[in-house]
């Protein structure tokens, strides 16, 4: 069961193969077998995954299931989840049980699914690598030498063991579609407010977006119609319909214009990871599609501007662990002040202090105009590049990382480690939908092709990867990682 996508277990569970139970029971046993290894998980929910099923079970039994009813997936660690533990992958929460689910929680278990656990993640969602988390690094199945990128690292790896068939994420900067890359699975970022953050815990509020992450379009599309859609609890929510995405899928290439930066094929970029984004370019050319190079004129500054914004909100959001209302305190306080530094001290990790740090400086007397609101600026103009692109080319693509994963401790510097977004921050300013699919290999190792549209064209870019993936078969290679324990 564990090789099969989203999309045929419903259609397995639909024709009576089996039940949701024994979906369940295989991949919980898969994963306590194999998750020890791999580290994916931070928590898992086995009872309340028996018991979801066995829900979902009943409701097929009585004529009630719908699209997902039954089907099983995990959620990062970052949403918030009643009567269960939502660290972020940071001390700091270590020992926070939230008293209420995030919507798109609450969302998902009225379409039925089953929640196997919280995935593993960069604490706070800060980090390229999933190697910043207070439970360990996540190990990339395809090598376990590699990094599965971040934050969403846990959520990639586990999709792409086997260990679940999907996952939510979230991205800031690429947090969905860089760990899909590297672990040749496809995912999608929609459009800023297109999901609801409410209860997803914060790190950078305007650029931070939920989104589902699985094997293929197909499955990224059933899982974003159930999450999708405005929410009174959340001021970023976008009061839009939610169309189904799956309606587009077959819909032909024939015509579609493909714009290619010319500022992501350039210098730092790997040559065998441009031969294979090259090559699935190619492929779309075969299907219809024309192909022609634009530009993004401002995409240098997109890092610079993102790492000014970004901790500033960080700055602004992580002001609340202090010690006093939940999350770590520290032993034995000598005053208040004491309780401040310490308990934040104690239970934040050096990445998170690095951007706490940077975005306080950015916002203090004397250099917010010099560094946050020029930042802001900047990304208007990045935001426009993207604009006037779409005058001309209904998608944008090119790479989702210059190169496939790296290996585990390789980037000690962090300026190093912030570069490997420098193709997916700017689509987060900008606010626009990307995704990323498996499009071929580098020594084992896998590479994304990374597909961006206008606001909202989520089921136009999901009907280009469907077309893609129905050509190719990267998304059907498995690694060898736990197929002597299938």
């Amino acid at each position: 069961m564990h090789d099969k996508t989203l999309t045929e277990l419903a259609a397995a569970l639909a024709a009576g193969e089996f039940s949701s139970r024994e979906l369940t029971e295989s991949l919980l046993a898969r994963i306590d077998r194999l998750d020890g290894e791999l580290n994916s998980f931070i928590t898992v929910t086995a009872d309340a995954a028996l018991e979801a099923a066995d829900r979902a079970d009943r409701a097929r039994a009585a004529g009630k299931a719908g699209p997902l009813t039954g089907l099983p997936l995990a959620l990062k660690d970052i949403f918030c989840t009643q009567g269960v533990r939502t660290s972020c992958g940071s001390r700091m929460l270590d020992n926070f049980v939230s008293p209420y689910d995030a919507t798109v929680v609450e969302k998902l278990a009225a379409a039925g699914t089953v929640s196997l656990g919280k995935t593993n993640m960069d604490e706070f969602a800060m980090g390229s690598s999933n190697e910043n988390s207070h439970y360990g690094p996540v190990k990339n199945p395809w090598d376990l030498a590699a990094v599965p990128g971040g934050s969403s690292g846990g959520s990639a790896a586990a999709v792409a063991a086997g260990l679940v068939p999907a996952a939510l994420g979230t991205d800031t900067g690429g947090s969905i579609r860089q760990p899909a890359a590297f672990c040749g699975i496809t995912g999608l970022k929609p459009t800023y407010g297109r999901v609801s953050r409410y209860g997803m815990v914060a790190y950078a509020s305007s650029l931070d977006q939920g989104g589902p992450m699985a094997r293929t379009a197909e499955d990224c599309a059933l899982l974003l119609g159930a999450i999708a859609g405005h929410d009174l609890r959340d001021s970023t929510s976008v009061a839009r319909g939610v169309p189904d995405y799956r309606e587009e899928l077959e819909a032909s290439l024939s015509g579609l214009k493909i714009g290619l930066p010319r500022e992501y094929f350039g210098d730092g970029l790997a040559p065998e990871v441009e031969a294979a984004v090259r090559e699935a370019i190619a492929v779309y050319e075969s299907l219809g599609a024309s192909v022609r190079e634009v530009s993004l004129p401002h995409t240098e500054l997109a890092i610079p501007a993102y790492y000014v914004i970004a901790p500033a909100e960080a700055s602004s959001n992580l002001s609340r662990y202090d010690g006093v209302r939940f999350g770590h305190r520290c032993e034995n306080p000598t005053d208040l002040v004491d309780l401040y530094k310490r308990s934040r001290a104690e239970g934040f990790g050096e990445e998170v202090k690095r951007r706490i740090l940077i975005g306080t400086h950015t916002l203090s007397e004397g250099f917010f105009d010099a560094y946050y609101k020029k930042a802001q600026q900047v990304r208007r103009l990045i935001r426009q590049d993207f604009l006037d692109a779409f005058e001309d080319v209904d998608v944008l693509m090119g790479p989702a990382s210059p190169t496939p994963a790296f290996d585990l401790g390789a980037k000690k510097d962090p300026v190093s480690m912030y570069l490997q977004d420098i193709y997916t921050i700017a689509i987060n300013l900008a606010g626009i939908p990307g995704l990323s699919v498996p499009a071929g290999f580098v020594d084992g190792r896998p590479v994304g092709l990374q597909i961006l549209g206008p606001h909202f064209a989520e089921s136009r870019l999901l009907n280009v990867a469907h077309r893609f993936q129905q050509a190719t078969d990267w998304h059907r290679r498995q690694p060898a990682f736990g197929k002597e324990n299938a």
